[in-house]
């Protein structure tokens, strides 16, 4: 099968696309034909093996998983002798951090994986991108606890995680203020955020409003940059460790200090994830935004594009030709 391999970490130019082995599979498992995947941040990551604590998950010296892709649609293709809840010919979608595998024809899934049938109003290519950046949306404002009726900020908002944080937000009843660039006001505004502050004409840390939570949801701001929109019992969170890694050791620090806090959730792989996103989808309260579509045969343009840090939504890949 055709697949986009890697077997050292580096820039987008160490992944080639080249015929590998069709995996097989267990009693417990499903093999997928993969008809669309996507190229993001996490593959970006475990594909240049930087920051390097990203190592001590994906292999010290060089990368345990050679085909990267952790989210995906496509068909069943066939099921191990024990897979109770789908059958040959099911069109699915699903996440797959860790194992990957969805940058190739087929891949193999434990059936206890974030896995489901797609929502019938999906293309492959719409649904692929539907479990990534939404689930450590969700995993945030979960962790959070956020509720009707609190203010939240969201920066990054055009982002995987941003747009979906967005959505999520406000299908909770939250008011979400959503910081962007000029070009991307009525996009965050169609997604459901009340107010919008423009990056590019004014400083969103001398914001007016104070927040209940502000979510960095492209790790390029700070605590102490926040700080100042929080309210006193203000929550931040963000998507990436910080300067100097600093996060997950403000998430120590700060709750004992009592007043302003910082949160660092690690997402979970729930396995009712991908079930829940399509029940969202299906009653019209999720959509992921898609930014620009690309064959496997283009993903390190792909790769090129997304660590150029402005797409908007997601990057999707095209596995399968279209019909």
């Amino acid at each position: 099968m055709k697949a986009a391999v890697h077997t050292r970490y580096g820039p987008p130019d160490v992944v080639q696309v080249t015929e590998i082995d069709k995996p097989t599979i267990k009693a417990d498992e499903l093999l997928i034909k993969v008809h669309a995947t996507t190229v993001n941040r996490t593959d970006c990551g475990f594909r240049s093996g930087k920051p390097f604590i990203v190592r001590f998950f994906s292999g010290l010296t060089r990368p345990r998983a050679t085909v990267l892709g952790n989210e995906f649609a496509g068909v069943v293709e066939a099921i191990g002798g024990e897979v109770k809840s789908f059958q040959v010919g099911d069109r699915v979608f699903g996440y797959s951090e860790g194992r990957f595998g969805g940058h190739a024809e087929y891949l193999s899934i434990p059936e206890s994986r974030p896995l489901a049938t797609m929502p019938e109003n999906l293309t492959f290519e719409e649904a692929a991108p539907s479990t990534e950046g939404s689930h450590y949306a969700l995993s945030f404002i979960r962790a959070a606890k956020i509720e009707a009726g609190q203010d939240v900020l969201v920066y990054g908002a055009t982002g995987a995680i941003g747009s979906a944080a967005v959505q999520l937000l406000t299908g909770l009843g939250a008011n979400v203020t959503a910081v962007c660039s000029t070009e991307n006001v009525e996009l965050v505004k169609n997604l459901g955020a009340e107010r919008v502050v423009d990056y590019t004409v004014t400083d969103f840390t001398k914001d007016w409003e104070s927040y209940d939570v502000v979510l960095d949801a492209v790790g390029k701001c700070s605590f102490a940059q926040c700080k100042p929109l929080l309210r006193p019992t203000g929550l931040y969170l963000s998507s990436d460790l910080g300067p100097r890694s600093q996060n997950p050791f403000l998430a120590l620090i700060t709750p004992i200090l009592g007043g302003k806090r910082v949160k660092f959730p690690i997402p979970r792989q729930e396995q009712d994830m991908a079930t829940y996103f399509k029940e969202l989808i299906e009653s019209g309260k999720f959509k992921p935004v898609i930014d620009r579509t690309y064959p496997l045969d283009q993903i390190v343009e792909a790769y090129h594009y997304v660590e150029t840090g402005q797409k908007i939504g997601n990057v999707v890949i095209r596995v399968q030709p279209a019909n």
